[in-house]
This record gives structure tokens, C-alpha cells and sequence, in this order.
């Protein structure tokens, strides 16, 4: 039986998918499942010789020659445009013989869940929002970084409850639940060492761990952190409206990653905030591993290339 690869090349992980081309033929044991760290065959983010190279080592260390023949997709972690995204498949396409396709790591999102014409929102250590304009070009909004953005993400909701914290100290107020819980996540005992711990922990995983500490606060019944929690559902529905401000075609969002998947307080502000604006524009939560959006798509490429296959013999 003829195989697809789908692979996700995430920051931390790398997941790779070996399926069946026919999705119709799969059972759970067709599956064949590897995950490696990524810096284990990947070095720093852009140089796409390198990581052509290090991606074609590593599939055939795992599946063995085949794997440079079978139709294979990529989600990769830094291919942030379209340019740099046919940069990777170009220098692939000169170390593989089966047709390849390269997008961005969170486009495999909506893929996974079926929707090809669905805005992709990653929820995770950061937030950003992808599309596919009608030209096919990749269109991003947000993911500026834990310092100037990525509201909603772990560390974006960290930071903001903070802010909201010491505002609240500001107008005269006291700690409430929130307050309370993040004085002992930080071990501070007063605003200053609040503000000092969190400032001396300044880094997106770090100010990230924190996070369920907020929904947590939420859950006692703190009113500062359900705004939080609030605000953030606005922010992650206000990049799907850029999106759609500048044309895409989209009649969806699926969203994924570890804090939008695991916090239904944060799903329900977010798909709040979005049918304020967008009435029947469905929100789905991801249920299934990324990588299967790239098995998805692999699949496709391998029936282009079957197509194109009959309609040349037939000429």
C-alpha cells in the first residue's frame, strides 16, 4: 500500500505521521507514529539548506529510502511567509523525489480538523492567526513576541494579569484571588516583589507556566481575572477580524494549542468575542494532533500527482 509523511516541525518537537495515501484504507495500527526533539536534527531558525538536509536525514533514519519518494507536507515552525515557506520546499524538492509541500506549522490547524477554508489561531506559549489569501499567499496577524503581543497566549495572559494585579494595587485595592495566586506562584509577598519577580522571570516559558494560576483565580472567583480572561478572547477574535478586514476567504476558525485546548474559559470568551463581530462564524477547537493536518495534505498532493500522472499518459 502507498504512504503519505506528514510532518510538524514544531520549536520544542518534532512529529512525523506515516499513513496510508487513502484515508479510507486507515486503521489506527497503518499509523506509525515518531516524535523527536527538534533540536536534535534542526539548528537555528533559516537556513533552509540545512534544514532540507536535516529533515531528509532524519526521515530516513525513521521510515528508511521510501520516505524520499512518498508525498510529503511540512508545517514548519519559522517559515513565516510565502517566500520562506517555497524557499524550504525548493531546497527539499532537490533532496526528495516525491512531490513536497511546505506551509507554515500552525496552517496545519484547520487541516487537521478538515477545514481547508478556515483562519488558523495557535493559542499556545505564543498567539498568532494564519490564512491563505485567494493567491495563496500566507497572511499572518499577530505573534509580535511575549514582549510587544501574542495577548491570549500563556505568557500574553501572565503578563496581563500582572498589569491588572498592580493596577488594581494602584486605585487603592488589595489582592484579591488573583492577586493572592500570583504571589505565591512568584514567591512575592508585596506588589514590589510581584513586580520585580515577574520582571526577573522575563521569558516566555517562563512567564508562561504561570498561566493556570489565572484560570485558576477565575475559578475562586476572582473579577480581575475573568477581565483578564475576557480581554483575551477579544484580542485573539480581533485578530481574526484583521484577517478577515483584508480579504481572506474564510468561513471558520479552528484554533489549537496548549492553553486555548485546555482552558474552556478561554474558548468561551473567544468564541464570545467572535460572534459578536462575526455572527455564524463557527469557532472549533483542535482535537487531534497538528500532524495530521499534514497527513491531510499529503494526501492531496499524492492524488495531484496520480491525476497528473493519468492526464499525461492519456495525452
Amino acid at each position: 500500500m502507498s504512504r503519505v509523511v506528514g510532518v510538524d516541525i514544531g520549536g520544542t518537537k518534532t512529529h512525523i505521521v506515516v499513513a496510508p495515501s487513502d484515508s479510507r484504507a486507515e486503521t489506527a495500527s497503518e499509523l506509525r507514529d515518531i516524535v523527536v526533539p527538534s533540536a536534535s536534527w534542526r539548528g537555528g531558525l533559516g537556513d533552509v539548506e540545512a534544514d532540507a538536509t536535516g529533515l531528509r536525514a532524519l526521515l530516513v533514519e525513521h521510515i528508511g529510502q521510501d520516505a524520499l519518494s512518498s508525498p510529503l507536507a511540512v508545517g514548519a515552525h519559522g517559515c513565516e511567509n510565502t517566500a520562506q515557506c517555497h524557499e524550504l520546499e525548493r531546497a527539499m524538492r532537490a533532496r526528495f523525489s516525491g512531490p513536497v509541500a511546505v506551509m507554515n506549522d500552525s496552517e496545519l490547524i484547520p487541516q487537521a480538523m478538515d477545514q481547508e477554508r478556515a483562519i488558523g489561531v495557535v493559542v499556545g506559549t505564543g498567539a498568532i492567526a494564519t490564512a491563505r489569501d485567494a493567491d495563496g499567499e500566507l497572511v499572518s496577524a499577530g505573534g509580535w513576541g511575549w514582549l510587544l503581543g501574542d495577548e491570549g497566549s500563556a505568557a500574553g495572559l501572565v503578563r496581563d494579569a500582572t498589569r491588572a494585579v498592580l493596577r488594581n494595587l494602584d486605585r487603592g485595592g488589595s489582592f484579591d484571588q488573583l492577586g493572592r495566586r500570583l504571589l505565591a506562584s512568584f514567591a512575592a509577598s508585596d506588589g514590589d516583589g510581584l513586580a520585580l519577580a515577574v520582571t526577573n522571570a522575563a521569558s516566555a516559558e517562563e512567564w508562561g507556566r504561570h498561566a493556570p494560576e489565572v484560570f485558576a483565580a477565575a475559578d475562586d472567583g476572582s473579577v480581575i481575572a475573568d477581565e483578564v480572561i475576557g480581554d483575551a478572547g477579544e484580542q485573539l477574535a480581533w485578530l481574526v477580524h484583521q484577517l478577515l478586514e483584508r480579504g481572506i476567504p474564510a468561513d471558520g476558525v479552528v484554533a489549537g494549542g496548549s492553553v486555548i485546548q485546555r482552558q474552556p474559559r478561554l474558548q468561551d470568551a473567544f468564541g464570545a468575542a467572535l460572534q459578536k463581530d462575526h455572527p455564524g462564524l463557527a469557532l472549533t477547537i483542535l482535537d487531534r494532533p497538528p500532524v495530521l493536518g499534514a497527513v491531510a495534505v499529503a494526501r492531496r498532493i499524492a492524488q495531484d500527482q496520480n491525476v497528473n500522472t493519468i492526464q499525461i499518459g492519456d495525452k
